[in-house]
C-alpha cells in the first residue's frame, strides 16, 4: 500500500467572485520509503499539494489518504494526532520557536507526545548530534546561522520517527554547500530510518537528490520521472 495516495484531487480557492484552481485532477501514489520531489515554478500548485497531504488544508475534491487514513474522514483532533504521531514539517522559514533553545525546539514535538523529560532529553541530544549540532544545544535561533537553524527543524521533524517529513523549499534560504549538506543528510535519514521524504522545490539540486522528480504547472501534474538512480551531486 502506498503511504500516500492522491486520486483526482482538486483544490480551488475563492478569491472574491472569482475561483482559482490551484490543483486540477491530481492523481500521485507515493511508496514507502520514497525521496520525492515535487517540482515547478511558483504558483504551480506544489506547495497546496504539499499542504492537503500533511492536512493542513483540505482538498475541494478527491480522495487523498496518508498512511492508509482518508484525510477528509478524520476529525480536526485527529488530523493534529496524525500530525503528530506520523508527519514531519520542515518549513522554509524553519518555524522555529525564538525563546527556546535548540533543544528546547526539537523537544517540543514529544513534549506534546507526552515522552518523559529524560527520554526527551536524550533524544533530543542525539539528533543534534546526528545532524552536526553537538555544541549547539542551548542556543537560540537567534544565535545560530541559517544553515543550522535548518538543521534544527529537520532534527525536530525527525526525533519523534514519524512516517514521514514533507519539506517545503528547505534550501531556499541556504548556500550551496550547506543545502548539499542538508540533503545528504536527510538522504541519510531515508536511507537509514526509511523516512519517506516529499520536497516542494524549484531547486535544481534538490532535484538531483530526488529517485522522483513529479513537475506541476498550472495546478496539473506535467510529467512525473522515477530515476534508475539518483544523480551523483558532486561537491561545491
Amino acid at each position: 500500500m502506498p503511504i500516500v495516495e492522491c486520486d483526482a484531487v482538486n483544490k480551488i480557492y475563492q478569491q472574491g467572485r472569482v475561483e482559482v484552481a490551484a490543483l486540477q485532477d491530481i492523481n500521485l501514489h507515493i511508496p514507502e520509503g520514497a525521496f520525492i520531489a515535487l517540482a515547478g515554478p511558483s504558483g504551480s500548485g506544489k506547495t497546496t499539494l504539499l499542504n492537503l497531504i500533511g492536512g493542513l488544508d483540505t482538498a475541494t475534491s478527491g480522495t487523498i489518504r496518508v498512511v492508509g487514513k482518508s484525510m477528509a474522514k478524520l476529525t480536526q483532533t485527529q488530523l493534529a494526532q496524525l500530525r503528530l504521531s506520523q508527519v514531519g514539517f520542515v518549513f522554509q522559514s524553519y518555524n522555529l520557536i525564538p525563546v527556546l533553545s535548540a533543544q528546547e525546539n526539537v523537544e517540543f514535538v514529544m513534549l506534546l507526545q507526552g515522552i518523559p523529560a529524560a527520554e526527551r532529553t536524550g533524544r533530543a541530544r542525539s539528533i543534534l548530534d546526528t545532524v552536526g549540532l553537538k555544541d549547539k544545544y542551548k542556543r537560540r535561533p537567534a544565535e545560530l546561522s541559517g544553515g543550522q537553524q535548518q538543521r534544527v527543524a529537520v532534527a525536530r521533524a525527525i526525533v519523534a520517527n514519524p512516517a514521514i517529513v514533507l519539506a517545503d523549499e528547505p534550501t531556499a534560504n541556504l548556500d550551496s554547500k550547506t543545502g548539499q549538506g542538508l540533503l545528504e543528510l536527510m538522504q541519510q535519514m531515508n536511507t537509514e530510518r526509511n523516512v519517506t521524504f516529499i520536497f516542494a522545490t524549484h531547486d535544481q539540486m534538490v532535484m538531483q537528490y530526488a529517485e522522483r522528480v513529479v513537475y506541476l504547472k498550472d495546478g496539473r501534474i506535467k510529467t512525473d520521472t522515477l530515476k534508475q538512480h539518483r544523480d551523483k551531486v558532486e561537491p561545491k
